[in-house]
């Protein structure tokens, strides 16, 4: 028996073995970081829905959107609230009332009715035209400045500069209007 040749043997079969080892553990570290990735992209699927009208690509996840979709969304809204007449407020309070958040539901309806009443007495329509609209995905909200003009019975009363905030909540899927309030123009 040459005990030098089986000693050789003995540390080759060890090294292979720490080897082994060592493969067997990168292997297993690949797959903790694999599974890792994976959870993480789990949450974070990207659905694409429709808004109003499409004039940018944008993005949804499962409770915030792009910055793109906010700003198509408070360009429509902003539309829907503040480009008005007698004749079309009513169409347009129910429109907006399908976008709002349950919570607010009845204070913005209440709002709109009343502003509906208002307009109608005194024969006046309002014009609003977007100049800056500027997102906050964190916040999920859009600054939007621009000029209103107020007309009664044809006769400009008033041509400002107004900023209103906009705030949207997502949820299921949907685009949901929390706030619309306006704020200092220099917000």
């Amino acid at each position: 028996m040459d005990f030098a040749r089986l000693n050789g043997d003995l540390k080759d079969l060890r090294q292979r073995n720490r080897n082994l080892g060592l493969t067997i553990g990168l292997l297993a570290a690949g797959h903790v970081v694999s599974l890792l990735v994976i959870l993480n992209l789990a949450g974070t699927t990207r659905t694409v829905v429709v808004p109003p009208t499409i004039e940018k690509t944008f993005w949804v996840s499962r409770d915030k959107t792009s910055a793109e979709y906010l700003e198509q969304m408070a360009s429509f809204i902003a539309w829907l609230v503040l480009d008005v007449t007698p004749s079309s407020i009513d169409w347009k309070k129910s429109v907006l009332l399908s976008y709002v958040q349950p919570e607010q539901y009845g204070v913005l309806k209440t709002r709109q009715e009343v502003e509906a009443e208002r307009l109608k007495r005194i024969n006046a329509s309002t014009l609003f035209m977007p100049q800056q609209l500027v997102a906050s995905e964190d916040k999920q909200s859009v600054v939007v400045r621009g000029r209103l003009r107020t007309l009664v019975n044809g006769i400009e009363t008033a041509n400002e500069l107004k900023a209103y905030l906009i705030e949207f909540g997502y949820s299921g899927g949907r685009m949901h209007l929390k706030t619309f309030k306006e704020v200092p123009h220099a917000t």
